[in-house]
């Protein structure tokens, strides 16, 4: 059993054959599915398949991208819509210095205002760090974000990155990245990464896991991202597959309050 932590059924690329698509994936073993919002019409629509499927949960929130685009009333709509139970998190948010679509002054800004609202929401986050560590960090700290904790999805920063997130008290949510030729530092992080810490995810339908790179990603796929944990060493042994399942559905069912 695992749980793609991290996911945007709602993409339009998806439009042809979600069902079969997410049945698939329920074929595979992945039993829960995190769907994420980014902005006000993609957190609508992720309620929306939360509602429309048992096994499927959602997350409301505003991508650092989409910052300068928050508008009078979204929060009261995200308060809103967390009253839903199929609501476990808030995000993703957070600080992306790579693409700035918004400047980083109005990403800090509304990072800010975002955590203050995941908190009055007791909602852990869902953080996105591009290029903006220190910023990310500090917001977090002074926000006391740890008081609800939460995941850095699609973990691909440095060591020091996650140190801090884990000192913080937050998650590493690790993502087909772990799978690309090159990622030797990103597997030696997830090795020394506390079990009880980890989670796996796809971000699909981005970052196509080996060995289907060059294909549109879907939840199915997160079976090879735990293949690549599980023949990582971690404390010292290699784990086998099930214990990684275990373990990962664990966290992210502590995390998300997911029963």
């Amino acid at each position: 059993m695992l749980i793609d932590t991290h996911t945007h059924l709602d993409d339009p690329r998806y439009n042809d054959d979600r069902d079969a698509m997410i049945a698939r994936a329920r074929e595979t073993g992945v039993d829960s599915f995190v769907t994420i919002g980014c902005d006000l019409s993609t957190s609508q629509a992720a309620v929306s398949l939360a509602d429309r499927y048992a096994f499927v949960y959602a997350s409301v929130g505003v991508h650092p991208h989409e910052a300068k685009h928050i508008e009078e009333g979204w929060y009261d709509e995200f308060r809103r819509m967390a009253k839903n139970k199929k609501v476990v998190a808030y995000g993703e948010i957070g600080l992306d210095y790579h693409y700035n679509h918004s400047s980083p002054k109005q990403q800090r800004d509304r990072f800010r205002e975002q955590i203050q609202l995941a908190r009055e929401l007791q909602l852990p986050v869902v953080i996105h760090t591009r290029e903006a560590q220190a910023d990310t960090i500090a917001i977090l700290r002074e926000e006391r974000a740890s008081e609800i904790g939460g995941v850095f999805h699609c973990f691909s920063g440095d060591a020091w990155l996650a140190k801090d997130a884990l000192d913080l008290g937050f998650y590493l949510s690790f993502s087909g990245i772990l799978t690309f030729q090159n990622a030797t530092m990103l597997r030696d992080i997830a090795r020394n990464t506390p079990l009880d810490r980890l989670l796996i995810e796809t971000d699909c339908p981005y970052l196509t896991p080996v060995p289907h790179r060059g294909k549109r990603n879907e939840p199915a796929y997160v079976a090879h991202v735990a293949k690549q944990l599980a023949a990582l060493h971690a404390n010292g042994r290699e784990l086998p597959l099930a214990d990684i399942e275990r373990i990962t559905t664990d966290n992210a069912k502590r995390l998300f309050k997911i029963a």
